[in-house]
C-alpha cells in the first residue's frame, strides 16, 4: 500500500508524540536513562572535551551506545557545539571508527530536529531555540536557500541544531536536506577525527583554532561559488 503524505506526517507525528512522552517517563522512572541524562548534563555544563570523555568511557561495553545517545541529546536540548564529542570519539575510538560514530549520530540527531519542527510547527521550534536564533536562521535560509545547510555545517562554531530545526519549517524536502547535512559535515569530521585522535590536553584549543582557520577557509570557498552563480544569474 503506498502512503501518501498525510499519512507519512500523521505516523511521523504519532510517533514523534509517543517518544516525546515515554522520553520523560524513562527519565523519571528509569535509574539507567535518569543518571545518564544527569551526568551528560553536567558534563556539558564543562564544555570540556576530558569530561565528555570520561562520561563515554564510563560505560564499558556500552561506550558507542552511550556516545550515539550524548550526540542526539545535545541536538535537542543543549547548546555543546557537536565538535567536542568528535573530538571525544575520536580520542576513545580511534580516528575511523571515531568518525563513523560521530557522523551517524550527528546525522541522527539532526533527522530527529528537522522531524520536530515538521510535525510540530514553528510554535514549538522557538520554545527550543527561542525567537531571535529562529529569526536569524530565517534570514539566511531566504537569503541562500538551502545552501545554508551546507554553509553552517562547515563552520565548527556555529550551533547546527538550529539550522536544522529552521530547515523543518521550509519547503525543503528531508532528501535533499539529509544529503547536505552529510555532505557538509563530513570534510570536518573527518579533520577532527583525524586530529582528535592525536591531542593531548595541552594541545587542544590550538589546534582548534587551526580548525577554525580550515572552516573559514572553506566557507569562503563556498560563498564565492553562491556569488558566482548568482552573478551568472543576472548578466
Amino acid at each position: 500500500m503506498k502512503l501518501n503524505k498525510p499519512h507519512v506526517i500523521r505516523y511521523c507525528r504519532t510517533g514523534l508524540i509517543l517518544l516525546l512522552l515515554l522520553a520523560p517517563i524513562a527519565w523519571v522512572w528509569v535509574p539507567g536513562v535518569s543518571d545518564f541524562v544527569s551526568h551528560s548534563l553536567a558534563a556539558f555544563a564543562t564544555v570540556d572535551q576530558h569530561a565528555i570523555e570520561n562520561l563515554i568511557r564510563s560505560y564499558g561495553a556500552q561506550a558507542a551506545v552511550a556516545s550515539f545517545c550524548l550526540m542526539i541529546l545535545q541536538a535537542i536540548i543543549a547548546p555543546l557545539p557537536a565538535f567536542v564529542i568528535t573530538f571525544a570519539n575520536a580520542s576513545l575510538f580511534g580516528a575511523f571508527w571515531g568518525g563513523v560514530l560521530s557522523w551517524t549520530s550527528a546525522m541522527a540527531g539532526a533527522a530527529l530536529c528537522f522531524f520536530i519542527a515538521r510535525v510540530f510547527g514553528r510554535n514549538t521550534v522557538e520554545k527550543l531555540t527561542g525567537k531571535t536564533v529562529l529569526n536569524s536562521m530565517d534570514a539566511f535560509f531566504a537569503r541562500y536557500g538551502k545552501h545554508t545547510i551546507l554553509v553552517c555545517r562547515l563552520l565548527p562554531f556555529v550551533p547546527f541544531d538550529p539550522v536544522s530545526y529552521a530547515a523543518g519549517l521550509t519547503s525543503i524536502r528531508f532528501r535533499h536536506f539529509f544529503l547536505a547535512t552529510g555532505v557538509g559535515q563530513l570534510p570536518a569530521t573527518l579533520v577532527y577525527s583525524w586530529a582528535g585522535s592525536l591531542l593531548t590536553g595541552g594541545t587542544f584549543w590550538f589546534v582548534t583554532g587551526l580548525f577554525v582557520l580550515f572552516a573559514l577557509t572553506v566557507v569562503i570557498s563556498v560563498a564565492r561559488s553562491i556569488y558566482l552563480e548568482r552573478h551568472r544569474k543576472h548578466v
